[in-house]
């Protein structure tokens, strides 16, 4: 995942100070369960800290609040808002909302946004000024890999039963088509609420001649974690290894399901041939996306494969089972391919890997795809609820 970079672009930077200034909104408080600087951050966590930053570049006072990170301080300035990280991973909740309802002498937010990620902030029971809530994906398959029995069903009962009432009259934002019907179907959410804000793709992440890799490789990246399946790609590599014998794989990322991934690791005999970096800087990645030549995705829900665009802005296509996100993400056929279960993914794979003209064409196309895609857009999409919300 890449980290906020400066630099905003002036044009949807003066949209959003424009329609602040004519709302009245100079002070917003942001909510997240994790920071962008946890080991385990995703996806979500960098979509907030890049809307975050194109409205502190706007001139907007903002504070995220979200759970502490080890090794990190309590207090930190980024990339032009604070950021206050205190409590544990379930203790944010309470704490960030009682914080919020008894002030202690400090201001008022103009506005909130809270990031929904399986258990809500419940904003629109404390706040009610403007507020948007950003929600990627509903959680309802990936509880029981995340929780044991009981505690998946309380998740799953919070999210998809307690939750829902408490939103019906908030703006939600999301990163695609998929992930808001899944939302309208699961979650019985007005879709007239629901906006849809692709994810940008940072212009660090480009192409760069001569750095293909000359070895076959294939690249993913995400949270060691059961919903991402990455120990259901080890088998698929190595399946595909059968055909295409020099092929290597990089699974970048960290989490607790590495013990499990180094054991089917070994299991399929990859010890030469499967990689597992860990976590890597954003150069680092950039050179893996460049060398890469595909980047294969797994998981069973995604709110958008933010992994895949960086890539494809890279010049590398995508592999990625076919669920909500990724078949936003991938435009099927033209900036990778979609795969409906391991079977087909095995075979797509294959072709990428030995078809120099299918390869190329898709590269060509996820350029493209990834040229489409704007932080600015996205930061600016996210802030319009507020606007109308203000005019009600």
């Amino acid at each position: 995942m890449s980290a906020p970079s400066s630099g905003a672009n002036p044009g949807g930077a003066n949209e959003i100070a424009d329609a602040a200034a004519r709302a009245g909104i100079g002070c917003v408080h942001a909510f997240a369960w994790r920071d962008l600087e946890d080991a385990e951050a995703g996806g979500s966590e960098l979509f907030i800290a890049r809307v975050l930053e194109v409205w502190a570049s706007c001139g907007l006072d903002i504070t995220l609040r979200t759970s502490m990170v080890q090794g990190r301080a309590t207090r930190t300035t980024r990339a032009g808002y604070q950021v206050v990280r205190r409590s544990g991973r379930l203790s944010v909740f309470p704490r960030a909302i009682a914080g919020e309802m008894v002030r202690r002498n400090r201001p008022r937010p103009d506005a909130v946004l809270e990031a929904w990620n399986g258990i809500p902030f419940a904003s629109p029971l404390w706040f009610r000024g403007p507020r948007v809530t950003v929600l990627h994906h509903v959680h309802e398959d990936m509880w029981p890999m995340a929780l044991p029995g009981p505690l998946a069903k309380v998740g799953w009962f919070v999210e998809g039963t307690l939750a829902p009432p408490w939103y019906r009259n908030t703006p939600i934002v999301t990163n695609s088509v998929s992930s808001r019907d899944e939302i309208v179907a699961r979650l019985g959410l007005p879709p007239e609420h629901i906006t849809i804000a692709p994810p940008g793709v940072d212009p660090r992440w480009r192409p760069l001649d001569g750095t293909r890799a000359d070895a076959p490789t294939v690249v993913a990246v995400g949270r060691l974690v059961p919903h991402k399946h990455f120990d259901e790609l080890i088998r698929i590599a190595a399946e595909v290894r059968r055909s295409v014998p020099d092929l290597r794989l990089v699974i970048v990322g960290e989490g607790y399901e590495r013990p499990h991934l180094e054991t089917v690791s070994a299991t399929v005999g990859g010890q030469e041939w499967i990689s597992l970096p860990g976590r890597v800087s954003d150069d680092e990645l950039r050179d893996l996306y460049r060398q890469a030549w595909v980047v294969a995705a797994t998981s069973t829900a995604e709110g958008f494969g933010m992994t895949l665009t960086e890539a494809a802005a890279c010049g590398t296509p995508s592999v990625a089972t076919n669920v909500a996100g990724h078949c936003d993400a991938v435009i099927d056929g033209r900036s990778g391919l979609l795969c409906d279960d391991p079977a087909a993914m095995t075979e797509a794979l294959r072709a990428v890997l030995t078809d120099t003209s299918l390869r190329d064409r898709l590269q060509r196309g996820a350029l493209e795809r990834a040229q489409e895609l704007t932080w600015e857009r996205a930061a600016a999409t996210v802030f319009a609820p507020l606007v109308e919300f203000r005019g009600r």
